[in-house]
């Protein structure tokens, strides 16, 4: 088990299941933002105050590797790191694991970039910030 900057705790809901009475594959991708979302809110990084300047933060590749399913009520966590892969794009590599035994769930990369108010890839300066100051 690695060792991550951030981790979340979540619980599967009945309502994210599929017929097969696992988590539907789809919202694994919903864990994975909310954790990414809830990480950058530690740095200050608002979503709201970044859109209102038209700057978007996206993700543009999503590499997903699952490993386990999670079923209804599964208690499980998100854990996070963060790192530069260019100029412009950064990568959050996450891990899911249910909480009973620590299983591996799922292994995710996604690579993002900011873009700026022109839809053009740029560095952000506020973002380069928030990442600067959590090495």
């Amino acid at each position: 088990m690695l060792d991550y900057c951030f981790k979340l705790d979540f619980q599967v809901r009945d309502y994210e299941c599929d017929m097969q009475g696992i988590v539907n594959n789809a919202v694994y991708q919903n864990y994975l933002e909310h954790t990414r979302h809830e990480f950058l809110k530690t740095l200050g990084v608002d979503f709201v105050y970044f859109t209102e300047k038209r700057i978007h933060l996206v993700a543009i590749r999503a590499e997903l590797d699952f490993k386990y399913p999670l079923k209804g009520s599964d208690l499980f966590w998100v854990g996070l790191n963060v790192e530069r892969v260019s100029r412009l794009r950064f990568a959050f590599k996450q891990d899911i694991y249910r909480q009973e035994g620590n299983k591996l769930i799922l292994n995710a990369k996604i690579t993002a970039t900011a873009l700026n108010e022109r839809g053009r890839p740029d560095k952000i300066p506020e973002l380069e910030k928030a990442f600067n100051s959590h090495k």
